[in-house]
């Protein structure tokens, strides 16, 4: 809501004397039928209110207060109103009261999850960001046996990806990044050491079979559910549509007008839809009226009412609207209190005239105002608590400024749609170690005999590879920025040796899950990693064991001259009506 920055501002035909004695009257036997009188007799006969509107009488040389206006924007935003509310609310306009609102920071945020965290790659992956500082929670099935491999202080969520039910929505709460290091057990046919010895010599060594959860479960269905858990904290590239029309989608919000009326101004507002007002000739919202100055008004908005769920966009860096413009300046407020009269975070936006603009307004532009002044002692904008938005065109800026763009009369704004963004260079979101040789299995022409076990035995394994590619296929369509990483047959040896990075799936060899924990690391933070699909492999041949010098370890590698080389749309699929290349 607008304030017109003067104390003795008042609806005309209300002195302070009058508004007093209204207040009063709340205190007296008939307070209650007083003001129901007045409210829902108004309230009750909205058609009656559109032919011949409720005026309080104006002072001369001033227009009327339009109350049934007042009255029914009230409504609209707030349902049926309180008796001892409404004249409270009435006064409280008028007054110098300032905002109720609490002061508190933000929660802790940035967080990054790792998912299979007690496995072989999943625990390197928690070490390599804990030394970096960053930090971590880990998704893992058994509480105990994390705390005893990672350490008691470590931040868990106790779930399991293959049942959907156990991956709680506040669990993700706070998370922006997911590393993903989850995969079906492969074991031994005749056991095991407690130390898993056999398994990390790789399958080339014994005879495997699955143990637990097959392959469909964990690396298709498991995939599904995990991606559904974390799709709305890690976001989508390409934004979330939260109103208009594009193409075959579209979102709709609740609309109301919400004018200086409710300061006693007499400026009108409406928003419709367009069918045909689009760039493309399709359809498109609206936000139409005339501004006046009169009554000391000097605003037009639109409102949402609050949203049933707060919508957590805590993913992104800003709105991104797509208006045609009229030279004007316009202000978006996004609200985080489901109050009526609260803070709102706030950012003015200029627009050219006659020409469709796409316009991003960061999160971190947003300046918390209550009643046109800068409220210095706000809460910090929290993105993940966002219950309404409004669109404003207004005489006032803040805290005394003027819009220099601002002309009484008519105007009009089309909204063709607003939607998040995120800001570039994006980055990946999740990131999941897969397996090289997923596409294998199926391609024609391929001889078997020189391909990895797991690739002969896909059949054998319940299709391992082939669901593992499934996985992959779910990553690519969630629309969320992602990088995956397929490495060869995964050794304990240290990481440091030279790398090989290949795309189309054809390459075999062997790589340290050290190596691969800090690929994945790197990987979160470069744009040159976003969208891609990798196979990675060591220089050492599997014939050759690799050590390092503790006394001199070698350099740490530069990851993004191995993610500059890689290409998009590249994933092995392509293979699968072709002749194979050889291996």
């Amino acid at each position: 809501m607008e304030c017109l920055c003067s104390t003795n501002l008042q609806p005309q035909g209300f002195s302070k004397n009058n508004l007093h004695h209204h207040h009063k009257l709340l205190s007296s036997s008939h307070s209650t039928q007083y003001i129901q009188q007045i409210t829902f007799t108004s309230l009750r006969k909205p058609t009656y209110l559109r032919a011949k509107r409720s005026f309080i009488v104006a002072e001369s040389g001033k227009q009327g207060w339009d109350l049934g206006r007042f009255l029914k924007t009230l409504y609209y935003f707030n349902g049926p109103p309180s008796p001892a509310k409404f004249f409270a609310s009435l006064i409280g306009k008028f007054s110098n009261s300032t905002s109720s609102e609490p002061v508190k920071e933000m929660g802790t945020s940035d967080i990054i999850l790792v998912s299979g965290a007690t496995g072989g790659v999943g625990r390197r992956v928690v070490d390599v960001l804990r030394k970096k500082g960053l930090p971590v929670r880990v998704l893992v099935r058994n509480e105990e046996k994390a705390k005893k491999m990672l350490g008691p202080d470590i931040d868990i969520i106790v779930g399991d990806i293959t049942k959907e039910s156990t991956l709680v929505p506040e669990y993700f709460k706070g998370v922006k990044k997911v590393i993903n290091a989850v995969s079906v057990i492969v074991g031994p046919k005749e056991g095991d050491t407690p130390d898993r010895a056999k398994y990390s010599q790789g399958i080339k060594f014994f005879e495997p079979e699955i143990k637990g959860d097959s392959p469909e479960k964990v690396e298709y269905i498991g995939m599904k559910n995990l991606i559904s858990a974390v799709k709305k904290v890690v976001g989508l590239q390409n934004g979330k549509l939260l109103f208009g029309y594009e193409g075959d989608l579209s979102a709709e919000l609740p609309w109301g007008a919400l004018d200086d009326v409710v300061m006693g101004g007499v400026s009108e507002s409406s928003f419709q839809i367009d069918p045909t007002g689009s760039e493309t000739g399709g359809p498109t919202g609206l936000f139409k009226g005339v501004v006046s100055t009169a009554n000391n008004g000097g605003f037009t908005s639109i409102r949402t009412k609050n949203f049933s769920v707060p919508e957590d966009l805590s993913a992104y860096d800003g709105l991104e609207l797509r208006v045609k413009g009229n030279g004007r300046r316009y202000k978006l407020i996004v609200r985080i209190s489901p109050e009526w009269d609260t803070v709102g975070y706030t950012t003015g936006f200029d627009t050219v005239k006659d020409q469709w603009q796409t316009l991003r307004l960061p999160f971190s532009s947003l300046r918390p105002i209550f009643r046109a002044k800068t409220v210095f002692g706000a809460p910090p904008f929290d993105a993940s608590k966002i219950v309404s938005l409004q669109l404003m065109f207004s005489k006032f800026e803040h805290d005394g400024k003027l819009n220099p763009t601002f002309v009484e009369g008519p105007f009009q704004l089309p909204v063709s749609t607003i939607r998040t963004y995120m800001k570039d260079p994006i980055t990946p979101r999740f990131v999941h170690v897969s397996s090289a040789g997923v596409t294998r299995p199926d391609r024609p022409g391929l001889d078997l005999s020189k391909q990895p076990p797991a690739v002969r035995l896909n059949k054998e394994l319940d299709f391992i590879l082939t669901f593992k590619l499934k996985g992959e296929d779910l990553i690519r369509e969630s629309g969320i920025p992602y990088t995956i990483v397929r490495p060869c047959a995964l050794t304990e040896e240290p990481a440091g040796a030279d790398l090989i990075f290949e795309q189309g799936d054809n390459i075999t060899g062997k790589i340290s899950r050290e190596e691969v924990a800090r690929i994945c690391v790197a990987a979160l933070e470069s744009p040159y990693a976003l969208d891609k699909t990798f196979e990675v492999k060591s220089v050492i041949p599997f014939s050759e064991p690799f050590t390092v010098d503790p006394e001199n370890p070698p350099a740490e590698k530069d990851y993004n001259t191995y993610f500059e080389t890689l290409k998009d749309g590249i994933t092995g699929k392509e293979a699968l009506e072709q002749t194979p290349v050889s291996v």
